[in-house]
Protein backbone atom coordinates (compact mmCIF):
# COMPACT_ATOMS: atom_id res chain seq x y z
CA UNK A 1 0.00 0.00 0.00
CA UNK A 2 1.26 3.45 -0.95
CA UNK A 3 0.25 6.58 0.74
CA UNK A 4 0.60 9.82 -1.55
CA UNK A 5 -0.26 12.96 0.92
CA UNK A 6 -0.39 16.32 -0.97
CA UNK A 7 -1.45 19.91 -0.60
CA UNK A 8 0.54 21.54 1.54
CA UNK A 9 2.17 24.80 1.05
CA UNK A 10 2.66 27.85 2.70
CA UNK A 11 0.07 30.65 3.69
CA UNK A 12 -0.20 33.35 6.33
CA UNK A 13 -2.31 32.77 9.10
CA UNK A 14 -5.93 32.95 9.09
CA UNK A 15 -5.46 31.34 5.39
CA UNK A 16 -6.82 27.92 4.87
CA UNK A 17 -5.17 24.45 2.94
CA UNK A 18 -6.43 21.14 1.71
CA UNK A 19 -4.43 18.12 1.57
CA UNK A 20 -5.04 15.33 0.39
CA UNK A 21 -3.99 11.58 1.49
CA UNK A 22 -4.43 8.90 -1.44
CA UNK A 23 -4.10 5.02 -1.40
CA UNK A 24 -2.78 2.67 -4.30
CA UNK A 25 -1.18 -0.80 -4.23
CA UNK A 26 -2.85 -3.76 -2.63
CA UNK A 27 -5.83 -4.50 -1.76
CA UNK A 28 -5.84 -3.13 1.81
CA UNK A 29 -8.84 -3.72 4.58
CA UNK A 30 -8.65 0.36 5.58
CA UNK A 31 -10.44 0.46 9.26
CA UNK A 32 -9.51 3.97 9.74
CA UNK A 33 -7.34 6.73 8.02
CA UNK A 34 -5.31 9.23 10.39
CA UNK A 35 -3.40 12.09 10.24
CA UNK A 36 -0.44 13.12 12.09
CA UNK A 37 2.17 16.04 11.95
CA UNK A 38 5.39 16.91 13.38
CA UNK A 39 6.71 20.13 13.96
CA UNK A 40 10.41 21.49 13.82
CA UNK A 41 12.09 20.02 17.00
CA UNK A 42 9.32 18.33 17.99
CA UNK A 43 7.48 14.29 17.67
CA UNK A 44 4.85 13.78 15.77
CA UNK A 45 1.49 14.17 17.26
CA UNK A 46 -2.05 12.99 15.92
CA UNK A 47 -4.07 15.64 14.20
CA UNK A 48 -7.30 13.87 13.45
CA UNK A 49 -9.00 10.05 12.51
CA UNK A 50 -11.25 9.23 9.94
CA UNK A 51 -13.24 5.83 10.59
CA UNK A 52 -14.60 4.56 7.26
CA UNK A 53 -17.20 2.18 8.27
CA UNK A 54 -19.33 4.47 10.11
CA UNK A 55 -18.01 7.63 8.99
CA UNK A 56 -16.85 8.67 12.40
CA UNK A 57 -13.69 11.62 13.00
CA UNK A 58 -11.87 12.53 15.86
CA UNK A 59 -10.18 15.54 16.41
CA UNK A 60 -7.00 16.37 18.20
CA UNK A 61 -7.82 19.62 20.52
CA UNK A 62 -5.65 21.56 18.73
CA UNK A 63 -7.33 21.94 15.44
CA UNK A 64 -11.05 20.90 16.94
CA UNK A 65 -13.22 23.82 15.08
CA UNK A 66 -10.90 24.36 12.75
CA UNK A 67 -10.21 21.27 10.35
CA UNK A 68 -12.26 18.55 9.16
CA UNK A 69 -11.56 15.35 7.93
CA UNK A 70 -13.32 13.54 4.81
CA UNK A 71 -13.02 10.88 2.35
CA UNK A 72 -13.71 9.65 -0.38
CA UNK A 73 -13.93 6.07 -0.89
CA UNK A 74 -14.31 5.87 -4.78
CA UNK A 75 -11.37 7.67 -4.88
CA UNK A 76 -9.50 5.82 -2.24
CA UNK A 77 -8.50 9.23 -1.12
CA UNK A 78 -8.68 11.37 2.35
CA UNK A 79 -8.28 14.87 2.96
CA UNK A 80 -8.09 17.39 5.81
CA UNK A 81 -9.31 20.50 5.06
CA UNK A 82 -7.87 23.15 6.95
CA UNK A 83 -9.02 26.65 8.04
CA UNK A 84 -8.00 29.25 10.49
CA UNK A 85 -4.30 28.16 10.03
CA UNK A 86 -1.97 29.41 13.16
CA UNK A 87 1.85 29.44 13.22
CA UNK A 88 1.88 26.38 15.42
CA UNK A 89 0.20 24.09 12.69
CA UNK A 90 3.49 24.74 11.34
CA UNK A 91 4.49 20.94 10.30
CA UNK A 92 5.24 18.02 7.79
CA UNK A 93 1.51 16.64 7.71
CA UNK A 94 1.56 12.74 7.26
CA UNK A 95 -1.42 10.19 6.46
CA UNK A 96 -1.58 6.48 7.50
CA UNK A 97 -4.12 3.84 7.56
CA UNK A 98 -4.39 0.84 9.57
CA UNK A 99 -6.63 -2.35 9.35
CA UNK A 100 -7.76 -2.98 13.08
CA UNK A 101 -9.26 -1.18 15.66
CA UNK A 102 -6.48 -1.13 18.14
CA UNK A 103 -2.65 -0.78 17.19
CA UNK A 104 -0.11 0.93 15.56
CA UNK A 105 -1.03 2.40 12.09
CA UNK A 106 -0.25 -0.44 9.28
CA UNK A 107 1.44 2.46 6.41
CA UNK A 108 2.37 5.46 6.03
CA UNK A 109 2.93 8.11 3.51
CA UNK A 110 5.98 10.74 3.44
CA UNK A 111 4.77 13.11 4.00
CA UNK A 112 3.72 17.43 3.14
CA UNK A 113 4.79 20.27 4.55
CA UNK A 114 2.49 23.03 6.03
CA UNK A 115 4.06 26.55 6.66
CA UNK A 116 1.81 29.39 8.25
CA UNK A 117 3.61 32.83 8.74
CA UNK A 118 2.16 35.30 10.97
Amino acid sequence: VQLQASGGGSVQAGGSLRLSCAASGRSFNTYATGWFRQAPGKGREFVSRLIWSTGSTFYADPVKGRFTISGDNAKNTVYLQMNMLKPEDTAIYYCAVKSTTTGAYDYWGHGTLVTVSS
